[in-house]
């Protein structure tokens, strides 16, 4: 009997295993865990401002802010002072100068807590409990204190706290991004208009078009998919631990709560959603991260064509060129910036349908899966944001190659053949004689063989159209039989 080989060692002879290595998570400062956070750190840091953990907290203390000033300025609670314009803009400037001493001041007080929202309720009595040292020792500020995070739950700080986060992300940074892509694909569709190119349908040869035309057709389908977006509700609640307003009426039955709170949900310049459980649903989340990963699937469509279009020649990848330019270009460049797009625009998808399907389902009144599944919305827009960038430089560093697309078309005059049966199945309805089986006599030629121009001139010739028809197919070529394709791409946006 064969002895059964020993498995080897773990760590080969002379090697350091495991132990002896010096832990990267030791290193200062930290290193990124996840690509975004390093190696693609530039593309996306302006998101970091909007949807990282530090700008989390940074809307909660803007939330509790504006919510003690809320009160006090439309005397919902009887008996407390109203605040000068002074005080408020002390309280404000918490918000303003929101810093990294900030973020380790709360990190501190979190660890002591065991509770983030709490820690930002702290936070901000400590600075009123500050304000005489700034202020003045008249200052009512001290006097409010119990105000903060008044008859409110986690929740109603988290869901507004995140409204206008995404909010701010979508409109500031990922949006312009969005729209100035749309907007460079929209002018190179605009330029390419009347550039006559081979499509291909199923991978075939197929009745020609224009490049200008097809990028014009995802140009338009992106431009939809931005209206949409564009569009999107930002909701939010402010209406206690069941929505009910249970303390809130405890504590001051007389005031109008349910004004009270849509009225602050709408200086926030949010959406008011009346009727929630202790969260607020999310549903506004679910459709707008469908909206975006169905922008990512289209943008993606974007980059497999472009990519096919390299592969076949038809671009040709020069940094620093035109539009329209040489073909005597290096002869290999790889697509790297839409392979790289691809990629990251099924990831970004893939965390947008997650975010989608968890977060519109909460056991009961209140459970914590959107709790965590919320902290992955900046990958999720990071994805799509490098993306983005990538296509961005991909498709600003292409060149159309006409003379390529001619020579494609030049190979193919067998899709003449659609314009050939056409002609003869309208000659036929108008009486004229011999243009039974169009479609039958053209496939009998054309199909599973090469013609050459010649070729279908003589079939033209012989078969007994109307002069001014024979005239007009004869002279038609692959390059001009591209219909409406060129006056199609005025159809785009301005």
């Amino acid at each position: 009997m064969s002895q059964q080989p020993t498995a080897p060692d773990a760590t080969p002879a002379g090697a350091p295993d495991a132990a002896q290595r010096r832990s990267l998570a030791e290193v200062t400062p930290p290193i990124a865990l996840g690509p975004l956070d390093g190696r693609y750190r530039a593309a996306v840091a302006p998101l970091v401002d909007h949807l990282s953990e530090a700008a989390l907290n940074r809307e909660r203390v803007h939330v509790e802010v504006e919510w003690l000033i809320h009160l006090t300025s439309h005397h919902v609670v009887p008996g407390a002072p109203t605040l000068s314009s002074e005080e408020r803009e002390y309280l404000r400037d918490v918000v303003r100068t929101f810093d990294a001493d900030t973020i380790a001041e709360l990190a501190a007080t979190e660890r002591v807590t065991v509770h983030d929202v709490k820690a930002v309720e702290y936070l901000l009595k400590e600075r009123l409990a500050a304000a005489p040292q700034v202020l003045g020792e008249d200052t009512v500020l001290p006097a409010v204190t119990e105000l903060v995070h008044f008859a409110c739950t986690s929740e109603d700080v988290n869901n507004l706290s995140y409204a206008l986060m995404v909010q701010g992300a979508v409109r500031n940074v990922w949006l312009p991004a969005a729209k100035a892509l749309v907007g460079e694909l929209a002018e190179m569709a605009r330029d390419l208009a009347e550039v006559p190119m081979l499509a291909r349908t199923h991978g075939q040869p197929a009745t020609p078009t224009t490049l200008g035309k097809e990028l014009a057709v995802l140009a338009h389908r992106l431009q939809r998919q931005v209206r949409r977006i564009e569009g999107a509700e930002y909701l939010g609640k402010i209406n206690g631990a069941t929505g009910t307003y249970g303390a809130h009426l405890a504590a001051v039955p007389r005031a109008d709560w349910i004004g009270v709170s849509r009225g602050f949900v709408e200086h926030l310049g949010l959406t008011w959603n009346p009727l929630t459980t202790q969260i607020e649903s999310h549903d506004w989340q679910a459709e707008l991260y469908a909206d975006v990963a169905r922008f990512n699937r289209v943008l993606h469509n974007l980059a497999t064509d472009v990519w096919t279009y390299i592969s076949l020649g038809y671009f040709a990848q020069v940094r620093g060129q035109g539009t329209v330019g040489s073909s005597t270009m290096p002869h290999k460049v790889n697509p790297i910036r839409f392979e790289n797009a691809e990629a990251n625009l099924e990831i970004s998808s893939a965390l947008l349908d997650t975010l989608g399907a968890t977060l519109v389902t909460s056991r009961l009144q209140r459970d914590l899966t959107d709790s965590t599944t919320q902290r992955n919305i900046g990958p999720a827009f990071g994805h799509s944001l490098l993306a983005i960038d990538n296509v961005r430089r991909g498709l600003s560093g292409l060149d159309a190659d006409p003379a390529a697309m001619e020579r494609d078309l030049d190979a193919n005059w067998e899709v003449l053949g659609e314009a050939v049966q056409s002609a003869m199945r309208a000659a036929g309805v108008a009486g004229v004689p011999g243009m039974d089986e169009p479609y039958e006599r053209l496939k009998e030629l054309t199909r599973g063989r090469r013609i050459t121009g010649d070729d279908l001139r003589e079939f033209v010739a012989g078969l007994g159209l109307p002069d001014d028809v024979a005239s007009r197919l004869s002279a038609m070529t692959p390059a001009t039989y591209t219909g409406a394709a060129a006056d199609l791409v005025r159809y785009l946006d301005a």
